[in-house]
C-alpha cells in the first residue's frame, strides 16, 4: 500500500503540475488580449531575446554544419553516395537541428535569464509591489516575453539555417573538394519551402515553451537565493525536455 500511494501522490502532483501551468499559461495570454500595452518591455525583450542570441546561434549554427557534413561524408563515401551529402545537410538543418538547436540554446540562455530575474522580483516581493500599483504583472512581465519568443524564435531559427548550411558548404568545398556548382545545384534541387516553413513553425512553438517555462518557474520560486537557483534548474531541464518531446510530436504531425 505504501508503494501503491506514492504513486498516487506523484501521479496527483504530476496532474496539479499540469494544471498549473496551463492556468499559467491562459492568464498570461489572455492579459494581452486588451491594452495597455508596454511597448518599452518589447522593445527591451526584441534585443534581449532576438539581438544578443545571435552569437551564440550563429556559432552553434557553423560548427553543427561543418560536424554534420564530415560526418555524412565518413559514412555516404562507403557507398560512393557523396552527391547526396549537400541534400542531407539542408534538409536536417531546416528541417531538426535548426530549430532543436537553436530553441536548446536560447533555452540555455535566456530561460535561466527570465527564471533568475522573475523568480528575483518574486522572493524580493517586487511583483506584490507592482500589484499594489495596480499593475497587471502578467500584462507586464510576461506577455512582452511571451510575443517576443514567439515572433523572433523563427528568425532566429532561419539565420541558423543558413549558417548552418553555409558552415556544410565550407568543408565540402574548401575540405572534401567537392566542385561548389554542384553543391549548390544539389542544396537548392532538394529543398521544399515545407522543409524551411515547417523548422519556422517548430521554432514558433519552441519560443513559447521555453518563455512559458522560464516565467512560471520564476513565479514559483521560494526560499530566497536558493529557490531562485533552484527554480532556475528546472526551468532549463523541464525546458529541454518539453522541446524534444514537442519535436517529436511535430515531425509526426508535419510529415
Amino acid at each position: 500500500m505504501d508503494f501503491l500511494s506514492k504513486i498516487g501522490r506523484m501521479f496527483i502532483k504530476f496532474l496539479s503540475s499540469i494544471g498549473s501551468v496551463t492556468l499559467f499559461s491562459v492568464s498570461s495570454v489572455s492579459s494581452g488580449i486588451v491594452p495597455p500595452y508596454y511597448w518599452k518591455q518589447i522593445a527591451k525583450q526584441s534585443i534581449q531575446i532576438g539581438y544578443f542570441s545571435l552569437p551564440v546561434v550563429g556559432m552553434t549554427a557553423i560548427f553543427t554544419g561543418m560536424a554534420l557534413t564530415l560526418q555524412c561524408y565518413a559514412g555516404f563515401s562507403e557507398f560512393t553516395a557523396e552527391t547526396a551529402i549537400p541534400s542531407v545537410v539542408m534538409i536536417a538543418m531546416t528541417r531538426e537541428l535548426g530549430p532543436v538547436l537553436t530553441a536548446l540554446m536560447v533555452a540555455g540562455r535566456l530561460g535561466a535569464s527570465m527564471t533568475a530575474e522573475i523568480g528575483t522580483m518574486k522572493v524580493t516581493e517586487q511583483i506584490d509591489a507592482l500589484m499594489t500599483l495596480s499593475v497587471n504583472s502578467y500584462k507586464y512581465l510576461v506577455f512582452p516575453r511571451l510575443l517576443v519568443s514567439i515572433v523572433l524564435m523563427p528568425f532566429l531559427v532561419f539565420i541558423y539555417d543558413i549558417i548552418g548550411i553555409l558552415g556544410g558548404y565550407v568543408v565540402g568545398v574548401y575540405y572534401l573538394d567537392f566542385n561548389p556548382t554542384n553543391y549548390i545545384h544539389n542544396t537548392l534541387s532538394s529543398m521544399s519551402n515545407w522543409d524551411v516553413v515547417s523548422g519556422l513553425i517548430k521554432g514558433a512553438v519552441f519560443g513559447f515553451i521555453i518563455c512559458l517555462m522560464g516565467c512560471y518557474h520564476g513565479y514559483r520560486s521560494n526560499g530566497g537565493a536558493e529557490g531562485v537557483g533552484r527554480a532556475t534548474t528546472n526551468s532549463v531541464v523541464s525546458s529541454s525536455i518539453l522541446i524534444l518531446l514537442l519535436d517529436c510530436i511535430l515531425t509526426f504531425v508535419l510529415f
